[in-house]
């Protein structure tokens, strides 16, 4: 059975092909992903992850997989920045503390959706400005939620986590393939 993957990101597709699973196509959904209003971070990121979902046109027996990642610092929703100067606000308000990273994940084959979310415990050391001004001027901020990715360069301000390693890059996988087998799509290579 064909698998759509809902995603543009390179890192979804490289955790899937960890687990053995290959995409047969890859379609990112248009859909917007604005907040609502006093809407906590976690129902954000399940309600994001579930639309995504349904908004892939798919056959009766496709399996679509879609995502979305999430970072929360108390109630605030820290998504994708729109440019430097917000992934440096970002940055900032994060640098020493503690937040959470919440990535839900959504499997849907015809009108059954199966759905799960995994929220992790990430603590940022203080940043210099020297390694905030280094990381700005990368881009590995671009198009990541909360302004860094764990798996590039930001990895090394990334101390202690507590939770889901995958799920903080942006897919977990224990919860992605148990979701997966349930909605009959093989992992590991099986089938």
């Amino acid at each position: 059975m064909p698998l759509i993957l809902g995603s543009a990101s390179p890192r979804r597709k490289q955790l899937l092909a960890q687990i053995g699973v290959v995409p047969d196509v890859t379609c990112p959904p248009d859909i917007d992903e604005a907040p609502q209003p006093r809407e906590l971070p976690r129902a954000y990121c399940q309600r994001i992850a579930r639309q995504k979902a349904e908004a892939v046109a798919a056959g009766h027996d496709d399996v679509v997989l879609c995502a979305d990642t999430t970072v929360a610092l108390g109630r605030r929703i820290l998504g994708k920045p729109a440019d430097a100067g917000e992934a440096a606000q970002f940055l900032l308000a994060l640098s020493g503390r503690r937040h959470k990273v919440i990535t839900a994940v959504a499997v849907r084959r015809g009108g059954q959706l199966w759905q799960r979310d995994v929220v992790t415990t990430v603590r940022m050391k203080r940043l210099s400005d020297a390694e905030l001004n280094a990381y700005l001027a990368s881009g590995d901020w671009q198009g990541k939620a909360g302004g860094y990715g764990i798996q590039g360069m930001a990895g090394a301000f990334i101390p202690w986590i507590n939770g889901s390693f995958t799920a903080v890059v942006g897919l977990p996988l224990a919860e992605a393939a148990a979701l997966l087998q349930a909605a009959g799509h093989p992992v590991w290579g099986q089938g």
